[in-house]
């Protein structure tokens, strides 16, 4: 696919805070510019996990070659995807992310809306959404327009409700410690699965997912129970 390189998008000016009617922190410099170095230090375990699981559900479907991944930030699971086989493309809304992104990533990068994809119908064999789809105020408008650019599946990355780091968050929220959660909406495997049905009526599909994000301590680092901080799931489209 021919994309223009865009090298412009951390031009953009600090004033630029709101989507949807409200502050978004990855529209804030302060946070977007060491967004990478999070990763790089007291998360990097969990990302291993979130990997492996992403892995092994996307593994499953070998149809699955070229992948957009919306919402890739600075491109930590862009530049992952290859890893497994799969050539990704990346789209952000935040221009901040992707002056990031740009210096990071090799592959085609696109600044928009994930509410309003700028593909042709079925461009992508599937579509990923990974620790960003919490944010989306209308998901099921996204869900479809997922499915409509993407052949033959999508994939979901998501904090889950289910976990003891959500009332930690909230708590630090009210501190006015923690802006990273202010506008997320928490789902659990069931929650987004509903969403998922509401959005799909009519077309036919499996699902599959799976949960991490469990402390390190604990004796097992992924089950099938709706427990963790991190699950994976996948649609795979069968019609």
């Amino acid at each position: 696919m021919d994309l223009e390189k865009n090298n412009s998008f951390g031009l953009m000016t600090q004033s630029l805070t709101n989507w949807q009617g409200r502050k978004e922190w990855f529209f804030n410099r302060e946070h977007t510019d060491t967004y990478e170095q999070w990763y790089e230090g007291r998360y990097k375990r969990a990302e291993v996990w979130q990997k492996k699981v992403m892995s092994q559900l996307l593994g499953k479907d070998p149809r699955v070659k070229e992948l957009l991944e919306f919402g890739c930030g600075t491109t930590r699971f862009t530049r992952w995807w290859h890893e497994i086989g799969i050539d990704a493309t990346g789209g952000d809304l935040s221009p901040f992310m992707l002056g990031q992104a740009v210096h990071l990533f090799k592959g085609d990068l696109v600044n928009a809306d994930s509410h309003f994809m700028p593909f042709k119908d079925n461009t992508f064999d599937a579509v990923a959404f990974i620790t960003t789809f919490e944010y989306y105020r209308n998901p099921v408008q996204v869900i479809r327009e997922a499915a409509r650019v993407g052949k033959h599946g999508i994939a979901f990355g998501m904090m889950n409700r289910n976990s003891p780091k959500v009332l930690r968050r909230r708590v630090q929220q009210m501190f006015g410690k923690n802006p990273f959660y202010v506008t997320a909406t928490f789902y659990t495997p069931q929650m987004l699965i509903n969403k998922i049905d509401e959005a799909l009526q009519g077309r036919s599909y499996t699902l599959e997912w799976t949960c991490t994000g469990l402390p390190e301590w604990f004796p097992v680092q992924q089950w099938s129970v709706p427990v963790g901080d991190f699950f994976g799931l996948y649609v795979k489209f069968t019609d």
